[in-house]
C-alpha cells in the first residue's frame, strides 16, 4: 500500500540553476515528487526537460541548488560527505551508455563497486556471478566490453549496479541506445529485478512505450516542471497537460491531416472494440467522422486503445456524439487543432 511511511524517496522544492553565460539555465524549478518503496516510477519528457538533471539530483551527484532529498527520510543534503557516499551504495545507478571500463571484463566491471566498498575478492568473486546469471550472462564473465553486443552491455551494467545490493536503481534513459528487440529484454529484466528483488526503479525517458510497458506511476516534466503525476492507466486515459496529450498520441505525433478546428480523442478500456462503437456512434448521431489515427496498448496487463476522430463541422452533430459518448460511458476528450498552413 503507498503511504507516507512507504515513501522511499522524497523531493520538496527541488530547484537547479547552472550558473552558466551569457545567462543562468533554470535546469529544474520547484520539483515535487514521492516515490513509493518497491515501486517503478517513470519520468517522462521531451530532450531538454529536466529529466536527466533530475536523476542526478535523487542521489546528489548533481548538487540541487534549492530544496532538499529525502531518502529513507534522510535528507541527503544534511550528511557528511562519507555519509552520503556510503548511502550511495544504497542507490543503484545505469547509464545510456553503459559507462563500463572498457579494460575490464565483465565480472571485474561488476566487481568494481565490492572493490571500494573493501569487500574480500572471494565475496566480490561470488556475489558477481550470481548477478552475471540474474541478467542472463553466466557465459560471459571474461569477456571485454567490446567483445559484447549494445544489450549485453547494458546487462553488465545492471549487474554492476545491483553489486552492492542497492534498496532503488536509478535509470538515465536505459534503452534509448538499443533497439526496440533489445529493448523489451532489458525493460522484461528490469520488471522481474523490481519483482524479484524488491528494487525500486526510477526510469527516466522519452518515450511513452517505455512507460507504457513497465512503469506503475509517471511524472511528467516539461520545461523544468513536472506538470502532472498519476497511474500509467490515468494519464493516457486522462492526460491533463499538453505535453503529456503529445506523449500518448500514436506516434507521439500531433495531427497534420486534421483540416477542420475539433478532433475527439476517444479512449477503449478492453471492453469494447473499435469498430462497433464507431460505427454505432455514426449510425445513431447520423453523423460521419473522420478517423485519423488509432492504436492499441497494454498497461498494467490490460488493454488500452485510443482513437482520433475529425467531428464534422455542425455544432449540433458534434453535441449529439458528445451525448452518445457519454450515454455509453465511454471516455473521450476534446483536442483542439489550428491550421496553420
Amino acid at each position: 500500500m503507498n503511504t507516507q511511511d512507504n515513501i522511499i524517496l522524497k523531493v520538496e522544492n527541488l530547484s537547479k540553476v547552472f550558473a552558466v553565460k551569457p545567462e543562468p539555465i533554470e535546469a529544474l524549478m520547484d520539483i515535487n515528487l514521492e516515490i513509493y518503496a518497491g515501486e517503478i516510477f517513470g519520468i517522462i519528457g521531451l530532450s531538454g526537460a529536466g529529466k536527466s538533471t533530475l536523476i542526478r539530483c535523487l542521489n546528489l551527484l548533481e548538487k540541487p541548488t534549492s530544496g532538499r532529498v529525502f531518502f529513507k527520510g534522510r535528507d541527503l543534503s544534511a550528511l557528511p560527505k562519507s555519509e552520503l557516499l556510503k548511502l550511495r551504495q544504497s542507490m543503484g545507478m545505469i547509464f545510456q551508455s553503459f559507462n563500463l571500463f572498457q579494460q575490464r571484463s565483465a565480472i571485474e566491471n561488476i566487481c568494481y563497486p565490492l572493490e571500494i566498498a573493501r569487500v574480500s575478492r572471494e565475496q566480490r568473486l561470488s556475489r558477481a556471478r550470481k548477478l552475471l546469471e540474474l541478467v542472463g550472462l553466466p557465459d560471459r564473465e571474461t569477456a571485454t566490453p567490446s567483445e559484447l553486443s549494445g544489450g549485453q552491455q547494458q546487462r553488465v551494467a545492471i549487474a554492476r549496479a545491483l553489486a552492492t545490493s542497492p534498496s532503488v536503481l536509478l535509470c538515465d534513459e536505459a534503452t534509448s541506445a538499443l533497439d526496440p528487440s533489445t529493448t523489451d529484454s532489458i525493460l522484461a529484466l528490469l520488471k522481474k529485478i523490481n519483482r524479484e528483488l524488491g528494487v525500486t526503479i526510477v526510469l527516466i525517458t522519452h518515450e511513452m512505450s517505455v512507460v507504457e510497458r513497465i512503469c506503475d506511476r509517471v511524472a511528467v516534466i516539461d520545461r523544468s516542471r513536472i506538470v502532472e503525476v498519476g497511474s500509467v492507466t490515468e494519464i493516457f486515459v486522462r492526460p491533463q497537460s499538453a505535453i503529456a496529450r503529445q506523449l500518448v498520441f500514436p506516434g507521439g505525433e500531433l495531427v497534420e491531416r486534421l483540416t477542420g478546428d475539433t478532433a475527439l480523442r476517444i479512449v477503449f478500456d478492453g471492453e469494447s472494440s473499435f469498430e462497433p462503437v464507431l460505427a454505432n456512434m455514426v449510425l445513431a448521431c447520423q453523423a460521419p467522422v473522420n478517423i485519423l489515427s488509432a492504436d492499441s496498448k497494454n498497461i498494467e496487463g490490460r488493454a488500452y486503445g485510443q482513437m482520433l476522430i475529425q467531428l464534422p463541422d455542425d455544432p449540433a452533430a458534434q453535441r449529439r456524439i458528445h451525448e452518445y459518448l457519454k450515454s455509453r460511458n465511454i471516455t473521450f476528450t476534446e483536442e483542439i487543432w489550428h491550421d496553420n498552413a
